[in-house]
């Protein structure tokens, strides 16, 4: 598996595409960016920086075609000037290189990554889960039951339908003596525990077959997707309409035509696992105690959760009226999500700890039993979560 491009040679290519003139390449700098692909930061002397980010090529020299879909976004909310309510929201591309799997981005130098600031700073401004929440319903509505967007998107699209449902129970459908060879022996306890409550099981492919398509989705909204600026608190007091966004999305690579719950969904396990990845892990420690010395205790992230809900519904309240159901969608979601992230570490061969047990009993009470996790989760009553209420931080 090999990239194309590294420090030695990105410069090359982008005077070979004419995105940048050989006068800039000094002075300049170029730091790689962790993550699963090989990221590019190019930072110029003018104050302009360029984010290059390339997919690993087999040994036949092909790709996956990941960043298609990140190009084809940009092209939809481009063409229609009713989008331009979501096209600040995103990062700017401006170019894309299909046959190398290449693709060029404005870098967003004044953000940070919003999981990088919660884990750092360990507050949460329920200013933040408001903005987040008002951006994410701002999309779901703007693209509401558009056919015309859906065509659009199709159309633009290759071999893979973006409206094409998931398949929620993948890894999860049949568990056979085969799973024996894939994870390791610690994560065999999931799938005893999984395997002991049928009501798991079913709630996924109930909510696998009520999959309902309606509008534009991120499907991947982890909060490390989300930008928060460095000045936020000073952009949030700003009277000024041209302003930057407090918050932008970025990462477009899986986005579909979906249900709209999936999406809030993931932010609600997103802020769950900020307390959950918090607790302390030893064998002589019940699952209680260790709920109850987590570093980041729930009632601090509680405030947040309810912040970005009640503005997701204060700025998108008739998707309750059109899904009545939504709101227990949503905490169907989350857990799943939960579940998700639990099998996707032990797909890693990592271990199912106290850490995982407490994050598959809190997955079980939000797919089981929606209802009355609420007060638990949010810390108050559902009527006070779809209420629209003014939002303080």
């Amino acid at each position: 598996m090999v990239f194309l491009l590294s420090s030695h040679n990105v410069f090359e290519y982008l005077i070979e595409q004419r995105i940048c003139d050989p006068k800039e390449q000094y002075p300049s700098q170029i730091k790689p960016k962790d993550c699963k692909n090989f990221n590019l930061l190019v930072s110029f002397a003018n104050d302009r920086h360029l984010l290059v980010k390339q997919e690993r090529h087999d040994s036949q020299g092909r790709t996956h075609g990941e960043f298609w879909n990140e190009w084809r976004i940009q092209q939809f909310l481009q063409t229609l000037p009713a989008l331009s309510p979501i096209r600040s929201l995103i990062s700017e591309v401006i170019h894309f290189d299909p046959s190398r799997s290449i693709i060029v981005l404005n870098y967003l130098n004044d953000y940070c990554d919003l999981a990088d600031f919660y884990y750092k700073e360990q507050r949460f401004p329920t200013t933040i889960a408001a903005a987040v929440g008002v951006m994410l319903a701002t999309i779901h509505r703007t693209t509401l039951e558009q056919q015309a967007y859906q065509d659009c998107l199709n159309q633009n699209g290759r071999e893979t339908s973006i409206d094409k449902a998931p398949n929620l129970l993948r890894g999860l459908e049949q568990i056979g003596p085969e799973i024996f060879g894939r994870v390791c022996a610690d994560g065999l306890k999931f799938f005893r525990l999984y395997q002991r409550y049928e009501s798991l099981g079913q709630a996924i492919s109930e909510l696998n077959a009520a999959w309902s398509p309606c509008c534009l989705i991120h499907y991947d909204l982890r909060l490390s997707n989300l930008l928060l600026h460095l000045e936020w608190e000073q952009v949030r007091s700003s009277a000024e309409p041209s302003h930057p966004p407090m918050v932008r999305l970025i990462d477009w690579e899986k986005f579909k035509w979906g249900d709209p719950a999936y999406d809030l969904g993931t932010l609600i396990a997103g802020y769950l696992k900020l307390w959950l990845r918090s607790l302390v892990v030893n064998s002589a420690i019940d699952v209680e105690t260790a709920l109850r010395l987590a570093e980041t205790p729930l009632e601090q992230i509680q405030p947040s959760l309810v912040a970005l809900t009640q503005a997701y519904f204060e700025h998108f309240p008739t998707i309750l009226e059109r899904r009545p159901d939504f709101f227990r969608r949503l905490l169907h979601f989350a857990g799943f999500l939960l579940i998700k992230k639990i099998w996707i570490k032990i797909d890693c061969r990592k271990p199912f700890d106290n850490r995982g047990i407490c994050m598959l009993q809190a997955a079980k009470t939000l797919l089981c039993y929606p209802e009355q996790s609420i007060p638990a989760v949010f810390g108050v009553t559902a009527s006070e979560l779809i209420t629209p209420s003014l939002v303080t931080a």
